[in-house]
C-alpha cells in the first residue's frame, strides 16, 4: 500500500550566538521535531498545521530527503529517506517557498530539463507539459523567462515542474503563499484532484479555511510534537471545539501555560 509514514523521527540543530540570542535561549541546540509519528494514505490530503517553528518544515524536509532525521525514519511507499533516498526521490513531487526557480531559464525549458533528469522519454514529457501547462495557464507564458513571470505564474511554473514525473506522494509547503484568490483557487482545485486520483498528499499551510476545505485529516505539531492527528470532525470533537481555528489557538494556549509552570 502506498503509504507515507513517519516514524518516530527527531531532527536537533546547533543555534549560533545569534540563534540564540533571537530564541531568548542559552541552549545551544534546539529540538527542532521530537519523536514525531503519523500516516498519510493514498486517496487523502493530510493537513500539517503548527505555528511558526513548530517543526512542520523540518519534518517535510526530512521527508523529502533535504535532511535525515537523527532519529526514526520516514517510509515512504515501503523506501525509507535514511537508507533508500533515491529511490524515494522519485516517488515524491515537493513543491516549498524556498525552492526558486532560476530566473533566465523558461518555463518550457526548466519542465523538460527536470523531466530528463527523472528519467522520462521525451514524448511523455511533452504529453505531461501540454496537460500541466494548459490547466494552470502556462501555455501563453511557456518561452517567457521564469524572472519575467508574475507571482502566480512562478508558483504555477513550479508546481508543474515537480508533478512531471507523475509522482504517487504530492507535498506542498504552503503553495498558495502570497497568490491572488483566483490563482490559490486554481491551486486548491488541483490539489482535490490529485486526491481523486487516488495520490497520497501532504499539505502544509497556515490557511486554516483552506484545512478546512480540502484536508480528510489535519495533524497540529507545536514545539515539534505532534498534539493531535485525525479527522478533522473527530479532532474537533474531541476537544470540545467547533472549529478549526479556536482549536489550534487553544493548543497553542495550553502549551504557553505549561511551558510557564
Amino acid at each position: 500500500m502506498n503509504t507515507l509514514e513517519v516514524k518516530n523521527i527527531t531532527k536537533t540543530f546547533k543555534l549560533s550566538k545569534k540563534q540564540r540570542k533571537l530564541e531568548k535561549t542559552d541552549d545551544k541546540h534546539k529540538i527542532a521535531v521530537n519523536d514525531l509519528s503519523f500516516i498519510a494514505y493514498p486517496g487523502e490530503i493530510f493537513g500539517l498545521l503548527g505555528p511558526n517553528g513548530a517543526g512542520k518544515t523540518t519534518c517535510l524536509r526530512a521527508i523529502s530527503t533535504l535532511i535525515k532525521p537523527d532519529e526514526g525514519d520516514v517510509l515512504v511507499g515501503g523506501s525509507s529517506v535514511v537508507n533508500e533516498s533515491f529511490d524515494v526521490r522519485g516517488k515524491i513531487g515537493f513543491l516549498t517557498s524556498e525552492l526558486k526557480l532560476e530566473d533566465h531559464f523558461t518555463p518550457n525549458y526548466l519542465f523538460a530539463y527536470f523531466g530528463r533528469l527523472h528519467g522520462i522519454e521525451k514524448d511523455v514529457i511533452e504529453e505531461r507539459r501540454q496537460s500541466l501547462f494548459s490547466r494552470f495557464g502556462i501555455d501563453k507564458f511557456q518561452e517567457v523567462k521564469v524572472g519575467d513571470l508574475s507571482t502566480g505564474m512562478k508558483q504555477k511554473t513550479s508546481i508543474a515542474i515537480s508533478l512531471v514525473h507523475d509522482p504517487e506522494f504530492v507535498i506542498f509547503d504552503e503553495p498558495t503563499n502570497g497568490l491572488d484568490v483566483l490563482t490559490a483557487r486554481s491551486v486548491t482545485d488541483y490539489l482535490l484532484d490529485l486526491r481523486n486520483q487516488g495520490k497520497t498528499v501532504i499539505l502544509s499551510t497556515h490557511i486554516l479555511s483552506v484545512v478546512e476545505k480540502l484536508c480528510d485529516r489535519v495533524g497540529i505539531i507545536i514545539n515539534g510534537r505532534m498534539k493531535v492527528c485525525d479527522k478533522l470532525d473527530t479532532v474537533l470533537a474531541e476537544n470540545n471545539e467547533e472549529d478549526l481555528e479556536e482549536l489550534f489557538f487553544k493548543l497553542i494556549q495550553d502549551e504557553e501555560l505549561r511551558g510557564e509552570l
